[in-house]
């Protein structure tokens, strides 16, 4: 007889080896893939990857434009913008404020989120009612005129614009979550743990959490996706992180006022911003249908 262990080993692997197989037969999850371990290295190694310094100035060389055009110095593959830093050097800089903010607001929503809708789904009545109310003035309020209000009182810096992003990004995780509990809180295992004395906190987090962590993954992963646009768009506007420190929004602003002679300083950080996130996005439809089981059977 085959031993228990090596069974259970045996069928984790293979169902690993499924995943893989699935995974490189999506040529979106591969380039999905690729994009967001393309940002990961770029952030850890960027001192490492950058070719120069992307906040020292150099007005000798300011608007040098990209490899193949007239004027154009190999030491500049992207070229340079007003103040003669290396675009190259500043994109993979900006990465590293791209991906603190956005798993940082991601899992404190996550986080905040699916708590929220645990209870609210699990114990219903007025605390459900509390909190899906505020869940309806959250959305009833516009990103940016919350943004503006609340960085006006508190300050346009790293650790503000993540709380902003991570106070208007809970409300999907709680009525996603809630309408999961609303329809497993009535299923056999719940009355069956509850009938042999377990407790709400031992059904809600041991019982009902795995059920729906599984949603809160492609959530999370197409979160991303919207919290770096929701960055850059904050720095677009003088609202996220300041200068001189390098984001793809502020490059994006830099740009605007020299489209018509240096179309290099705003292509490029919106070229960049268009593939991470379309690269997040396909990688989180390959989520979906890995781990919903309606979709597809592994």
């Amino acid at each position: 007889m085959e031993p228990t262990g090596f069974t259970g080993t045996g069928r984790r692997s293979e169902r690993w080896g499924r995943v893989l197989r699935k995974l490189l037969g999506n040529s979106g999850a591969v380039f999905g893939l690729i994009m967001v371990l393309g940002v990961i290295v770029s952030a850890i190694f960027a001192p490492l990857l950058s070719p120069h310094d992307p906040i020292l100035s150099d007005l000798e060389k300011r608007l040098l434009p990209p490899i193949g055009q007239a004027g154009a110095d190999p030491g500049y593959l992207l070229g340079t913008d007003y103040l003669g830093r290396d675009i190259v050097s500043r994109l993979i800089y900006g990465a590293r404020i791209s991906l603190v903010v956005s798993i940082s607001a991601v899992v404190f929503s996550a986080i905040l989120g699916t708590i929220i809708g645990l209870i609210s789904g699990f114990y219903g009545g007025m605390i459900d009612s509390i909190f899906m109310r505020l869940a309806d003035v959250q959305l009833a309020f516009p990103f940016i005129l919350l943004a503006i209000a609340i960085i006006a009182v508190l300050g346009p810096s790293l650790q503000n614009i993540i709380i902003v992003m991570a106070i208007t990004g809970w409300v999907i995780y709680a009525r996603v979550v809630r309408a999961e509990i609303l329809s497993l809180r009535e299923k056999e295992f719940v009355i069956a743990t509850r009938a042999l004395g377990g407790s709400n906190g031992r059904i809600i987090f041991h019982h009902l959490l795995p059920n729906v962590i599984p949603q809160c993954i492609v959530i999370i992963t197409l979160e991303m996706a919207r919290m770096i646009i929701m960055e850059a768009a904050l720095s677009f506007l003088g609202l996220g992180i300041q200068p001189p420190t390098p984001t793809w929004g502020g490059m994006l602003a830099d740009g605007r006022v020299y489209l018509a002679t240096s179309w290099w300083l705003a292509t490029f950080p919106g070229l960049v911003i268009m593939l991470v996130v379309l690269g997040i996005n396909l990688l989180g439809n390959w989520f979906r249908d890995v781990l919903d089981p309606r979709l597809t059977q592994l």
